[in-house]
């Protein structure tokens, strides 16, 4: 029993018999034929291949979620093994967001490969609700978020505060308006936006400009809207994204207003079209947390890359 599942599951997660088998480095007649003899061997389809992408039959579903168990337990095990070997071999899987995976986490991995250099760090990219179901389901080791994960469930330790700013294309009038308010991205850059000295923008000046959001589900929207709400008027949304990033790009390019973080202004280049403002009260403060599910088993690679976070910190843990 589930002697393909690494087949079958990799034609899951592709959600296609041809990327799957390119994945694989294996022919795609050899892989369908592969996942035939499981099919055959449970005597029941696992895939519906009706549909594009391939959809799990209802076997196919009980069928991935004892897989996804066996992989957890395969995982823990594997982590077990790392100890006994003294970080000399095993796999350490982290999981982010995009903003996340691309600006926070690659220093610290980076810190993490230069000293366990045998230790292989996979980086998973999901969205927050994905990543809570991966952790809870020990596929993944820690995940670092902003969003609010069951505490029930999970453990954290802080690794930063960041602030949400409000980035204005350059080119809108109302930036004559707000002119005292502008924050110039040197100071953000430098984190001397985070001084009481610099004074906060009344959001209400920009209550008639267009908006770039981010999805409804996203953390950073819920803060939107409910900062815009608290100023009182309901922002005109002219387009919905994924990705911060591309919200922060397009207001460089004059689409609309966006709200961004510190993390992303500090990251990447600076965009000399956009002007930026702080914003006040608690909706523009959040916290990225290192998340960890209660119970598991830590090996030491994970105490070790905890370790190395807890060292580059740049925020104080709040009080209880």
């Amino acid at each position: 029993m589930f002697e393909g599942k690494e087949y079958v599951y990799r034609v899951y997660k592709e959600g296609s018999f041809s990327k799957a088998a390119k994945s694989l480095y294996i022919s795609q007649p050899s892989l369908s034929a592969a996942v035939k003899r499981e099919e055959s061997r449970i005597g029941n389809p696992i895939f519906d291949r009706s549909t594009s992408p391939v959809s799990l039959t209802e076997c196919g579903q009980k069928y991935i979620d004892c897989v996804e168990r066996i992989l957890a337990v395969e995982n823990e095990f594997s982590n077990y093994l790392t100890d006994l070997n003294g970080l000399q071999t095993g796999c350490l899987i982290l999981g982010g967001s995009h903003l996340f995976s691309s600006y926070v986490l690659p220093p610290l991995i980076g810190a993490f490969s230069r000293r366990y250099p045998k230790v292989t760090v996979r980086l998973v990219e999901e969205s927050s609700s994905a990543l809570e179901q991966l952790l809870l389901a020990g596929s993944v080791d820690l995940v670092a978020d902003n969003s609010s994960f069951s505490e029930e469930l999970f453990s954290r330790m802080l690794l930063r505060t960041e602030e949400l700013l409000l980035a204005v294309p350059s080119s809108f009038a109302v930036n004559r308006t707000a002119a005292a308010y502008r924050l110039p991205g040197e100071h953000i850059r430098h984190g001397a936006h985070l001084t009481d000295g610099i004074p906060c923008v009344p959001l209400a000046l920009f209550k008639d400009e267009p908006f770039v959001f981010l999805k409804p589900e996203n953390d950073t929207r819920q803060r939107q809207m409910a900062l815009c709400l608290q100023a009182g008027f309901t922002p005109r949304v002219v387009l919905e994204l994924d990705q911060q990033v591309t919200a922060y790009n397009l207001t460089d390019s004059g689409m609309g207003i966006s709200f961004i973080s510190d993390t992303l202004v500090r990251s990447v280049p600076p965009h000399p079209n956009v002007t930026y403002y702080k914003l006040s009260g608690p909706l523009s403060q959040r916290r990225i947390w290192i998340y960890q599910k209660r119970g598991r088993y830590v090996s030491r690679a994970m105490e070790a890359f905890l370790d190395i976070a807890r060292a580059g910190r740049t925020a104080p843990e709040p009080s209880p």
